[in-house]
């Protein structure tokens, strides 16, 4: 008697993770191996990035942008292939996990690309979650931020999401009690910036001033004081990027959307990371809101968001 061969079930498994803004920002001197030490406050905020990973007979890995996507992809090149960050997260799950199919991945971008608030780096979280449970895995979430570490700096907080310290190179991650939420408006810009190129014109500012930068070793504790409480008005005084002026000499654009955003009613700005999105703080919800609607009106992408919010997480899972 003939077995009838076993219908393969397709099954997708949709995993959400946020953006970040670094409220602090110290970066240390060009290091011999290339890169520099930092000492930074993350914060998850509500902008998330979505992956759906759905099992696929074929072998192998495919990706693909949703229609669905709120960030506006004209002119704007994602790699679709073996560079793409959630294509390398979905390899190495496949590398530790003894079930792994082929497999889809649709993203869902509304993060800014190139934009200093971790998009790909999300892309890359919401795939390792995704593809662990899609293929029964079974990694713990340590061990899963082991292997976002090998992806990228900004890769384990987007797993881990909430407030966080990151030293290092921004992966030596410590999370900081700060659950109080603080209001933010995010102005996106239509370019990017390339991080390398950020760091490299800071290295050249420092150069021409003879500026000595010292290895961060930490954070300013009040900044982590601020947040725990909540407290809008003492984090405005207190807001640091050491790469914000680099950004402005290569997008000085960026100075004036700063300007533009305190003239209507921030309480302060920065460039977040390495820009070219300039985070904006409110006193509460009401005045972000306010605010991103004025800053709208002004012509800017201006959106309004909160943090710290959680990190990546399954938000369905479903047999097709």
């Amino acid at each position: 008697m003939n077995t009838p061969p076993v219908r393969f079930a397709a099954r997708t498994v949709r995993v959400k993770a946020p953006g970040k803004i670094n409220v602090s920002l110290d970066v240390g001197p060009l290091r011999p191996d290339g890169y520099h030490s930092v000492a930074s406050v993350y914060l998850a905020v509500s902008l998330y990035e979505e992956v759906a990973a759905t099992s696929t007979e074929t072998p192998g890995i495919t990706v693909s942008l949703s229609p669905g996507s709120t960030l506006d992809l004209d002119g704007v090149e994602i790699p679709l292939d073996a560079s793409n960050l959630a294509y390398r997260a979905a390899a190495i799950m496949a590398d530790v996990s003894e079930h792994a199919t082929g497999v889809h991945l649709e993203i869902t971008k509304r993060v800014p690309v190139a934009g200093g608030m971790g998009g790909g780096s999300a892309d890359a979280a919401a795939t390792l979650l995704a593809c662990d449970a899609l293929w029964n895995s079974g990694l713990s979430r340590e061990e899963l931020a082991h292997l976002a570490a090998e992806l990228g700096a900004d890769v384990p907080f987007s797993l881990l999401g909430g407030t966080a310290v990151g030293l290092g190179v921004g992966d030596q991650l410590s999370p900081a009690l700060a659950k109080a939420k603080t209001h933010w408006v995010l102005v996106t810009a239509d370019f990017g910036l390339s991080t390398p190129e950020v760091f490299r014109t800071l290295d050249r500012l420092r150069e021409a001033e003879g500026v000595d930068a010292d290895e961060p070793t930490g954070v300013d504790p009040h900044i982590l004081a601020a947040l725990r409480g909540g407290d809008a008005d003492a984090l405005s005084r207190i807001l640091v990027n050491d790469l914000q002026r680099a950004s402005i000499e290569l997008a000085p654009s960026l100075r004036d959307t700063l300007g533009i955003g305190e003239s209507h009613g921030a309480i302060a700005g920065i460039v977040s990371g390495s820009g070219p999105t300039v985070a904006l703080l409110a006193d509460d919800s009401v005045a972000a809101e306010a605010l991103a609607e004025d800053l709208q009106h002004q012509g800017l992408s201006a959106l309004a968001v909160h943090g710290p919010v959680p990190g990546a997480r399954i938000i369905s899972d479903t047999l097709l």
